[in-house]
Protein backbone atom coordinates (compact mmCIF):
# COMPACT_ATOMS: atom_id res chain seq x y z
CA UNK A 1 0.00 0.00 0.00
CA UNK A 2 3.09 1.95 0.12
CA UNK A 3 4.36 4.58 -2.54
CA UNK A 4 7.62 5.55 -3.82
CA UNK A 5 7.25 9.00 -1.71
CA UNK A 6 10.91 9.26 -0.41
CA UNK A 7 10.40 12.11 2.08
CA UNK A 8 12.41 14.88 0.58
CA UNK A 9 11.31 17.09 -1.55
CA UNK A 10 7.66 16.42 -1.68
CA UNK A 11 6.31 19.22 -4.32
CA UNK A 12 7.34 18.52 -7.29
CA UNK A 13 6.01 14.92 -8.60
CA UNK A 14 8.44 11.93 -9.69
CA UNK A 15 9.48 12.33 -13.28
CA UNK A 16 7.56 8.79 -14.10
CA UNK A 17 4.31 10.90 -12.72
CA UNK A 18 5.03 13.94 -15.41
CA UNK A 19 5.75 11.71 -18.79
CA UNK A 20 2.91 9.23 -17.58
CA UNK A 21 0.48 12.36 -16.57
CA UNK A 22 1.87 14.00 -20.56
CA UNK A 23 1.00 10.88 -21.76
CA UNK A 24 -2.08 9.55 -20.27
CA UNK A 25 -4.15 12.73 -18.61
CA UNK A 26 -2.99 15.56 -21.35
CA UNK A 27 -5.19 18.60 -19.68
CA UNK A 28 -8.30 18.68 -21.06
CA UNK A 29 -9.62 22.34 -22.34
CA UNK A 30 -13.89 21.62 -22.04
CA UNK A 31 -16.26 19.45 -20.55
CA UNK A 32 -17.74 17.96 -23.63
CA UNK A 33 -14.24 16.44 -24.58
CA UNK A 34 -14.05 14.24 -21.06
CA UNK A 35 -15.84 11.36 -22.15
CA UNK A 36 -18.58 12.39 -19.25
CA UNK A 37 -21.92 10.56 -19.38
CA UNK A 38 -24.49 12.60 -20.53
CA UNK A 39 -26.49 12.98 -17.77
CA UNK A 40 -23.86 14.39 -15.66
CA UNK A 41 -22.77 17.30 -17.98
CA UNK A 42 -26.03 18.34 -18.01
CA UNK A 43 -26.14 18.61 -14.30
CA UNK A 44 -22.41 20.18 -15.00
CA UNK A 45 -23.69 22.80 -17.18
CA UNK A 46 -27.51 23.48 -15.01
CA UNK A 47 -25.24 24.51 -12.17
CA UNK A 48 -23.49 27.23 -14.13
CA UNK A 49 -20.00 25.98 -14.74
CA UNK A 50 -18.86 26.39 -19.14
CA UNK A 51 -15.31 26.11 -18.69
CA UNK A 52 -12.88 23.99 -16.76
CA UNK A 53 -10.82 25.75 -14.52
CA UNK A 54 -6.74 24.71 -13.99
CA UNK A 55 -7.50 22.02 -11.78
CA UNK A 56 -10.75 20.79 -13.53
CA UNK A 57 -8.78 20.24 -16.67
CA UNK A 58 -5.97 18.01 -15.71
CA UNK A 59 -7.62 16.33 -12.13
CA UNK A 60 -11.21 15.20 -13.70
CA UNK A 61 -10.43 12.78 -16.02
CA UNK A 62 -7.37 10.72 -13.51
CA UNK A 63 -9.95 11.14 -10.72
CA UNK A 64 -12.40 9.37 -13.28
CA UNK A 65 -10.51 6.94 -14.20
CA UNK A 66 -9.98 5.35 -10.75
CA UNK A 67 -6.56 6.44 -10.49
CA UNK A 68 -5.58 8.01 -6.68
CA UNK A 69 -4.99 11.85 -6.88
CA UNK A 70 -3.00 14.40 -4.59
CA UNK A 71 -4.72 17.71 -5.94
CA UNK A 72 -3.84 20.85 -4.87
CA UNK A 73 -4.93 24.22 -6.42
CA UNK A 74 -5.69 27.71 -5.08
CA UNK A 75 -8.38 28.26 -3.43
CA UNK A 76 -11.71 29.04 -4.91
CA UNK A 77 -10.88 27.29 -8.10
CA UNK A 78 -13.54 24.54 -7.80
CA UNK A 79 -11.66 21.78 -6.33
CA UNK A 80 -14.65 20.76 -5.24
CA UNK A 81 -16.44 20.18 -8.27
CA UNK A 82 -13.16 18.05 -9.48
CA UNK A 83 -13.54 15.61 -7.24
CA UNK A 84 -17.22 15.38 -7.29
CA UNK A 85 -17.28 14.96 -11.01
CA UNK A 86 -15.03 12.15 -10.98
CA UNK A 87 -16.72 10.45 -8.49
CA UNK A 88 -20.04 10.77 -10.06
CA UNK A 89 -18.53 9.43 -13.34
CA UNK A 90 -17.32 6.43 -11.19
CA UNK A 91 -20.59 5.27 -9.83
CA UNK A 92 -23.16 2.40 -10.59
CA UNK A 93 -25.97 4.28 -10.42
CA UNK A 94 -28.61 1.24 -10.96
CA UNK A 95 -26.91 0.37 -7.16
CA UNK A 96 -28.92 1.54 -4.20
CA UNK A 97 -25.58 1.20 -2.47
CA UNK A 98 -23.14 3.87 -0.63
CA UNK A 99 -20.21 3.46 -3.31
CA UNK A 100 -18.69 6.48 -2.41
CA UNK A 101 -17.24 8.00 0.72
CA UNK A 102 -16.17 12.11 1.08
CA UNK A 103 -14.73 12.92 4.50
CA UNK A 104 -14.46 16.81 5.99
CA UNK A 105 -13.17 18.50 8.76
CA UNK A 106 -16.15 20.28 9.85
CA UNK A 107 -20.06 20.39 9.43
CA UNK A 108 -20.67 23.11 7.23
CA UNK A 109 -18.23 22.14 4.52
CA UNK A 110 -19.46 18.52 5.06
CA UNK A 111 -23.17 19.98 4.17
CA UNK A 112 -21.89 22.70 1.31
CA UNK A 113 -20.04 19.52 -0.88
CA UNK A 114 -23.49 17.22 -0.65
CA UNK A 115 -25.27 20.27 -2.00
CA UNK A 116 -22.80 20.27 -4.84
CA UNK A 117 -22.61 16.39 -5.05
CA UNK A 118 -26.44 16.32 -5.31
CA UNK A 119 -26.58 19.51 -7.64
CA UNK A 120 -24.32 17.88 -10.23
CA UNK A 121 -25.47 14.73 -9.80
CA UNK A 122 -29.46 15.58 -10.11
CA UNK A 123 -29.61 13.73 -13.72
CA UNK A 124 -28.14 10.71 -12.44
CA UNK A 125 -30.60 10.83 -9.23
CA UNK A 126 -27.29 10.03 -7.11
CA UNK A 127 -28.62 9.72 -4.09
CA UNK A 128 -26.28 11.71 -1.18
CA UNK A 129 -26.58 12.37 1.94
CA UNK A 130 -24.68 14.74 4.58
CA UNK A 131 -23.75 12.05 7.90
CA UNK A 132 -21.91 14.97 10.59
CA UNK A 133 -21.38 15.49 14.26
CA UNK A 134 -24.05 17.60 16.30
CA UNK A 135 -27.14 16.18 14.79
CA UNK A 136 -29.69 13.07 15.47
CA UNK A 137 -27.90 9.46 14.92
CA UNK A 138 -31.25 8.30 14.31
CA UNK A 139 -31.75 10.33 10.85
CA UNK A 140 -28.38 8.79 9.94
CA UNK A 141 -29.64 5.24 10.51
CA UNK A 142 -33.15 5.65 8.75
CA UNK A 143 -31.13 7.83 5.59
CA UNK A 144 -28.75 4.47 5.73
CA UNK A 145 -31.35 2.30 5.52
CA UNK A 146 -33.41 3.88 2.68
CA UNK A 147 -30.01 3.39 0.71
CA UNK A 148 -27.74 6.02 -0.13
CA UNK A 149 -24.79 5.90 -2.47
CA UNK A 150 -22.77 8.35 -1.65
CA UNK A 151 -21.91 9.88 2.14
CA UNK A 152 -20.34 13.28 2.68
CA UNK A 153 -19.83 13.12 6.41
CA UNK A 154 -17.67 14.45 9.07
CA UNK A 155 -14.68 11.69 10.21
CA UNK A 156 -16.47 11.23 13.87
CA UNK A 157 -20.24 10.43 12.55
CA UNK A 158 -18.63 8.04 9.69
CA UNK A 159 -16.55 6.22 12.13
CA UNK A 160 -19.32 5.55 14.36
CA UNK A 161 -21.55 4.58 11.29
CA UNK A 162 -18.80 2.30 10.56
CA UNK A 163 -18.43 0.88 14.26
CA UNK A 164 -22.08 0.29 14.71
CA UNK A 165 -22.28 -1.82 11.11
CA UNK A 166 -25.27 0.72 9.66
CA UNK A 167 -22.89 1.49 7.08
CA UNK A 168 -21.78 -1.23 5.07
CA UNK A 169 -18.30 0.01 3.54
CA UNK A 170 -17.99 -3.02 0.90
CA UNK A 171 -18.78 -1.19 -2.16
CA UNK A 172 -17.17 1.80 -1.90
CA UNK A 173 -14.18 2.30 -4.10
CA UNK A 174 -14.10 5.82 -3.64
CA UNK A 175 -12.50 7.97 -0.41
CA UNK A 176 -12.28 11.38 -0.93
CA UNK A 177 -10.94 13.89 1.24
CA UNK A 178 -11.42 17.19 1.18
CA UNK A 179 -9.12 20.01 3.31
CA UNK A 180 -6.59 17.28 3.50
CA UNK A 181 -4.00 18.89 5.18
CA UNK A 182 -6.25 19.40 8.02
CA UNK A 183 -8.05 16.46 7.75
CA UNK A 184 -4.03 14.45 8.05
CA UNK A 185 -3.38 16.49 11.14
CA UNK A 186 -3.23 15.24 14.52
CA UNK A 187 -6.94 16.40 15.34
CA UNK A 188 -8.52 13.96 12.42
CA UNK A 189 -5.28 11.18 11.29
CA UNK A 190 -6.12 8.56 13.98
CA UNK A 191 -9.81 8.36 13.12
CA UNK A 192 -9.06 8.38 9.24
CA UNK A 193 -6.51 5.87 9.59
CA UNK A 194 -9.49 4.03 11.17
CA UNK A 195 -12.20 4.58 8.73
CA UNK A 196 -9.40 3.24 5.63
CA UNK A 197 -9.17 0.19 7.46
CA UNK A 198 -12.90 -0.65 7.12
CA UNK A 199 -12.52 -0.10 3.04
CA UNK A 200 -12.12 -2.87 0.23
CA UNK A 201 -7.95 -2.64 -0.26
CA UNK A 202 -8.88 -1.51 -3.82
CA UNK A 203 -10.52 1.79 -3.06
CA UNK A 204 -9.04 4.62 -4.93
CA UNK A 205 -8.31 7.43 -2.48
CA UNK A 206 -7.82 11.27 -3.75
CA UNK A 207 -6.83 14.22 -1.66
CA UNK A 208 -7.83 17.66 -2.67
CA UNK A 209 -6.71 21.12 -0.34
CA UNK A 210 -5.23 24.43 -1.48
CA UNK A 211 -2.43 23.25 0.75
CA UNK A 212 -0.73 20.24 1.01
CA UNK A 213 2.52 20.81 3.03
CA UNK A 214 5.19 17.89 3.29
CA UNK A 215 4.16 16.18 6.96
CA UNK A 216 0.56 15.77 5.15
CA UNK A 217 2.66 13.94 1.65
CA UNK A 218 4.30 11.88 4.39
CA UNK A 219 1.32 10.59 5.82
CA UNK A 220 0.32 9.44 2.51
CA UNK A 221 2.69 6.54 1.45
CA UNK A 222 0.35 4.71 4.11
CA UNK A 223 -2.75 4.90 2.41
CA UNK A 224 -2.40 5.83 -1.36
CA UNK A 225 -0.78 3.70 -3.89
CA UNK A 226 1.16 5.15 -6.42
CA UNK A 227 -0.99 8.52 -6.25
CA UNK A 228 -0.88 11.30 -9.40
CA UNK A 229 0.34 14.12 -7.82
CA UNK A 230 -1.15 17.17 -9.17
CA UNK A 231 0.32 20.13 -7.16
CA UNK A 232 1.43 23.52 -7.30
CA UNK A 233 4.89 24.57 -6.22
CA UNK A 234 5.03 26.77 -3.00
CA UNK A 235 6.65 29.98 -4.83
CA UNK A 236 3.04 29.40 -7.30
CA UNK A 237 0.92 29.10 -4.10
CA UNK A 238 -0.44 32.86 -5.20
CA UNK A 239 -4.14 34.01 -4.99
CA UNK A 240 -4.55 36.20 -8.27
CA UNK A 241 -7.08 38.19 -8.38
CA UNK A 242 -7.00 39.08 -4.65
CA UNK A 243 -5.47 42.55 -3.73
CA UNK A 244 -4.00 42.16 0.28
CA UNK A 245 -3.39 45.28 2.47
CA UNK A 246 -2.79 45.76 5.59
CA UNK A 247 -3.50 49.02 8.01
CA UNK A 248 -1.02 49.73 10.93
CA UNK A 249 -3.30 50.09 13.38
CA UNK A 250 0.53 50.55 16.14
CA UNK A 251 -1.18 49.68 19.50
CA UNK A 252 -3.29 45.85 19.73
CA UNK A 253 -6.47 48.03 20.95
CA UNK A 254 -6.67 50.22 18.58
CA UNK A 255 -7.87 47.37 16.18
CA UNK A 256 -11.93 48.14 17.31
CA UNK A 257 -11.79 51.69 16.38
CA UNK A 258 -10.18 51.27 12.83
CA UNK A 259 -12.37 48.71 11.86
CA UNK A 260 -15.41 50.99 12.80
CA UNK A 261 -13.98 53.42 10.56
CA UNK A 262 -13.89 50.53 7.97
CA UNK A 263 -17.64 50.58 7.83
CA UNK A 264 -18.04 54.04 7.70
CA UNK A 265 -15.90 54.28 4.40
CA UNK A 266 -16.42 51.20 2.59
CA UNK A 267 -19.48 50.14 0.28
CA UNK A 268 -18.74 46.04 1.03
CA UNK A 269 -21.29 43.86 -0.51
CA UNK A 270 -20.49 41.02 1.99
CA UNK A 271 -17.30 40.64 4.43
CA UNK A 272 -15.89 38.00 6.56
CA UNK A 273 -14.10 39.11 9.74
CA UNK A 274 -11.57 36.36 10.84
CA UNK A 275 -10.54 36.15 14.88
CA UNK A 276 -7.97 33.84 16.37
CA UNK A 277 -10.13 32.48 18.97
CA UNK A 278 -14.06 31.90 20.26
CA UNK A 279 -14.01 34.17 22.75
CA UNK A 280 -12.41 37.10 20.80
CA UNK A 281 -15.43 36.31 18.15
CA UNK A 282 -18.40 36.45 20.85
CA UNK A 283 -15.69 39.94 22.26
CA UNK A 284 -16.30 41.34 19.09
CA UNK A 285 -19.70 40.77 17.74
CA UNK A 286 -20.87 42.01 21.08
CA UNK A 287 -18.56 45.77 21.04
CA UNK A 288 -19.52 45.78 17.17
CA UNK A 289 -23.32 45.23 18.23
CA UNK A 290 -23.30 47.50 21.19
CA UNK A 291 -22.32 50.02 18.28
CA UNK A 292 -25.41 49.40 15.98
CA UNK A 293 -23.41 47.47 13.48
CA UNK A 294 -25.60 45.09 11.84
CA UNK A 295 -22.94 41.73 12.43
CA UNK A 296 -23.31 37.70 13.01
CA UNK A 297 -21.02 35.17 14.51
CA UNK A 298 -20.05 31.67 14.41
CA UNK A 299 -17.62 29.66 15.94
CA UNK A 300 -17.07 25.75 16.44
CA UNK A 301 -19.07 26.19 20.40
CA UNK A 302 -21.95 27.08 19.06
CA UNK A 303 -24.89 24.36 18.59
CA UNK A 304 -24.83 22.94 14.82
CA UNK A 305 -28.15 24.68 14.35
CA UNK A 306 -27.85 28.23 15.37
CA UNK A 307 -24.35 27.83 13.12
CA UNK A 308 -26.41 26.51 10.01
CA UNK A 309 -28.75 28.75 10.44
CA UNK A 310 -26.45 31.94 10.64
CA UNK A 311 -24.29 30.45 7.83
CA UNK A 312 -27.74 29.93 5.53
CA UNK A 313 -28.80 33.92 6.27
CA UNK A 314 -25.04 34.90 5.45
CA UNK A 315 -25.09 32.76 2.16
CA UNK A 316 -28.73 34.29 1.43
CA UNK A 317 -27.62 38.01 2.01
CA UNK A 318 -29.75 38.42 4.78
CA UNK A 319 -26.41 39.31 6.71
CA UNK A 320 -23.92 41.56 5.55
CA UNK A 321 -20.29 40.54 8.08
CA UNK A 322 -19.82 37.45 9.60
CA UNK A 323 -17.15 37.14 12.25
CA UNK A 324 -15.64 33.75 12.65
CA UNK A 325 -12.68 31.56 13.70
CA UNK A 326 -10.52 29.59 11.13
CA UNK A 327 -14.22 27.68 11.31
CA UNK A 328 -14.92 29.25 7.95
CA UNK A 329 -11.77 29.44 6.69
CA UNK A 330 -11.90 26.01 4.68
CA UNK A 331 -14.07 25.73 1.54
CA UNK A 332 -16.95 27.74 2.31
CA UNK A 333 -17.80 29.22 -0.95
CA UNK A 334 -20.41 32.55 -0.50
CA UNK A 335 -20.61 34.29 -3.74
CA UNK A 336 -21.21 37.49 -2.47
CA UNK A 337 -17.90 37.61 -0.76
CA UNK A 338 -15.60 40.26 -1.84
CA UNK A 339 -13.81 41.14 1.31
CA UNK A 340 -12.25 39.06 4.00
CA UNK A 341 -10.64 41.21 7.13
CA UNK A 342 -7.95 39.77 9.54
CA UNK A 343 -8.68 41.33 12.83
CA UNK A 344 -6.24 38.59 14.01
CA UNK A 345 -3.31 37.18 11.84
CA UNK A 346 -3.34 33.85 11.95
CA UNK A 347 -0.05 31.96 13.58
CA UNK A 348 -0.07 29.59 10.53
CA UNK A 349 0.79 30.51 7.05
CA UNK A 350 -1.54 27.89 5.33
CA UNK A 351 -4.28 29.54 7.46
CA UNK A 352 -3.71 32.65 5.78
CA UNK A 353 -4.29 31.27 2.44
CA UNK A 354 -7.58 29.59 3.21
CA UNK A 355 -8.84 32.79 5.37
CA UNK A 356 -8.28 35.07 1.97
CA UNK A 357 -9.39 32.91 -0.37
CA UNK A 358 -12.39 33.04 0.82
CA UNK A 359 -13.06 36.56 -0.87
CA UNK A 360 -12.33 36.42 -4.83
CA UNK A 361 -13.70 33.01 -5.44
CA UNK A 362 -13.61 30.90 -8.61
CA UNK A 363 -11.93 34.52 -10.69
CA UNK A 364 -13.84 36.53 -8.82
CA UNK A 365 -12.11 39.81 -7.66
CA UNK A 366 -11.65 40.10 -4.27
CA UNK A 367 -9.67 42.30 -1.24
CA UNK A 368 -7.68 40.73 1.66
CA UNK A 369 -7.05 44.02 5.00
CA UNK A 370 -5.33 43.04 7.57
CA UNK A 371 -4.98 44.90 10.58
CA UNK A 372 -1.89 44.69 12.48
CA UNK A 373 -0.96 45.55 15.98
CA UNK A 374 2.49 46.33 17.54
CA UNK A 375 3.00 42.76 18.08
CA UNK A 376 1.89 41.39 14.26
CA UNK A 377 4.77 43.79 12.21
CA UNK A 378 7.28 40.78 12.12
CA UNK A 379 4.41 38.17 11.22
CA UNK A 380 3.20 40.34 8.35
CA UNK A 381 6.63 40.08 7.07
CA UNK A 382 6.82 36.80 7.50
CA UNK A 383 3.65 36.11 5.42
CA UNK A 384 4.74 38.07 2.50
CA UNK A 385 8.07 35.99 2.52
CA UNK A 386 6.73 32.71 2.46
CA UNK A 387 4.23 33.54 -0.14
CA UNK A 388 6.60 35.74 -2.25
CA UNK A 389 4.02 38.59 -2.14
CA UNK A 390 3.75 41.88 -1.04
CA UNK A 391 0.89 43.14 1.23
CA UNK A 392 0.93 47.15 1.17
CA UNK A 393 -0.46 49.46 3.12
CA UNK A 394 -4.00 50.30 2.51
CA UNK A 395 -4.75 53.27 0.22
CA UNK A 396 -7.42 55.61 0.57
CA UNK A 397 -9.59 54.39 -2.24
CA UNK A 398 -9.84 51.02 -0.84
CA UNK A 399 -13.51 50.97 -1.96
CA UNK A 400 -12.51 51.35 -5.90
CA UNK A 401 -10.86 47.57 -5.71
CA UNK A 402 -14.68 46.25 -4.03
CA UNK A 403 -16.72 47.99 -6.89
Amino acid sequence: MSNDYDGEDPLPPKEYEIEEYLENYAKVESFDDMNLREELLRGIYLAGYERPSAIQQKAIIPTASGRDVIGQAQSGTGKTATFTIGVLQRLDFERNVCQALILAPTRELAQQIALVVSSLGEYLEARAYACVGGTRIETDLEALENGVQIIVGTPGRVLDLLQREALDPSNIISLVLDEADEMLSHGFKDQIYDIYQYLPPEAQVCLFSATMPAEALDITQNFMKSPLRILVKQEELTLEGIRQFYINCEQENWKLATLCDLYDTLNIAQAVIFCNARRRVDWLRDELTRREFPVSATHGEMPPKDRRKILDEFKKGTSRILISTDLLARGIDVHGVSLVINYDLPRNFEKYLHRIGRSGRFGRKGVAINLVGENDINLLRDIERHFGTKVEEMPKHIADFLN
